[in-house]
C-alpha cells in the first residue's frame, strides 16, 4: 500500500517504541501526528510532522481535534519500566474508543504484550509466573483495555509483542495469530515499530490478535 500522504495518529510517540514509530512513519511517507503529554521530549522535527500535547487519559477535547481527519490510529502506550499500571492503558481506551467511533477513524493497531489476555498460555511457565506475580498489575490492565477495544465497532488489530529491546533491527520477524510456542523470545522495538506500520497497511489484519517475535 502507498503510504504517501497517508494521516497517522501516534499515540504515546515520545516512548522508546513510539518514537521509531513515528521516525519510520516518517521514512515511509506517512504525515504524522505525535501525541504526548509531553510531546517535547520526542526530539524530532519534520515536515510532515505534527506534535500535540494530550494526556489522553483525561484531556478528551484535545483527542478529538488529534483524531479528526487522519487515517488510521497507532498506539503504542505503556508504563514503561514501572511494575504500577496506573490504570494507564484502561482509562486511555475508556476515551480513546468512543472518540474513534464518533469521530474516526476507524482503524486502530495497539501495542500489546505477549502473555497479556488469550497470549498468556504462549508464553513458557517462567515466564507466566512473572507476569501472574510481579507484572500482575500491569497486565490486567493491557486486558482490561483491550477488552474495550475487541468490543468496539472499530477496525483493530492488537499486537502482542514478545520481549522488547533496543538492539539493532533484525530486519525480519514472526508475527502470526497463534505462533508454535517457543521459550522466552525478544523481539528488537524497531522491529516491532516495523510490524506496527504494516499491520496498518494491512486490511487482513483488522480484528485480529497478532503475536509477534524475532
Amino acid at each position: 500500500m502507498n503510504t504517501d500522504g497517508k494521516r497517522l495518529l501516534v499515540l504515546g510517540a515520545t516512548g522508546p517504541t513510539g518514537r521509531l514509530v513515528v521516525q519510520q512513519a516518517l521514512d515511509q511517507g506517512f504525515v504524522v501526528t505525535a501525541v504526548a503529554r509531553h510531546p517535547a521530549r520526542l526530539g524530532v522535527t519534520h515536515a510532515r510532522l505534527r506534535s500535540i500535547q494530550c494526556d489522553v487519559t483525561v484531556d478528551v477535547k484535545t483527542l478529538v481535534e488529534a483524531v479528526e481527519g487522519q487515517d488510521v490510529v497507532i498506539s503504542a502506550l505503556g508504563r514503561g519500566t514501572s511494575l504500577r499500571s496506573d490504570h494507564l492503558i484502561e482509562r486511555s481506551m475508556v476515551n480513546l474508543v468512543p472518540t474513534l467511533e464518533r469521530h474516526g477513524p476507524k482503524r486502530v493497531v495497539i501495542l500489546s504484550g505477549l502473555g497479556v489476555g488469550d497470549t498468556f498460555g504462549s508464553v513458557p511457565l517462567i515466564l507466566r509466573l512473572l507476569f501472574s506475580t510481579l507484572l500482575a498489575n500491569i497486565y490486567a490492565d493491557k486486558a482490561a483495555g483491550e477488552s474495550l477495544v475487541r468490543a468496539s465497532g472499530l477496525d483493530w488489530t492488537i499486537v502482542y509483542a514478545a520481549y522488547l529491546t533496543n538492539k539493532p533491527a533484525a530486519g525480519k520477524y514472526t508475527m502470526g495469530e497463534q505462533l508454535p510456542r517457543a521459550g522466552i523470545t525478544t523481539v528488537t522495538r524497531a522491529d516491532t515499530a516495523t510490524a506496527l506500520l504494516a499491520c496498518a497497511a494491512d486490511p487482513s489484519t483488522v480484528r485480529k490478535g497478532l503475536e509477534l517475535r524475532s
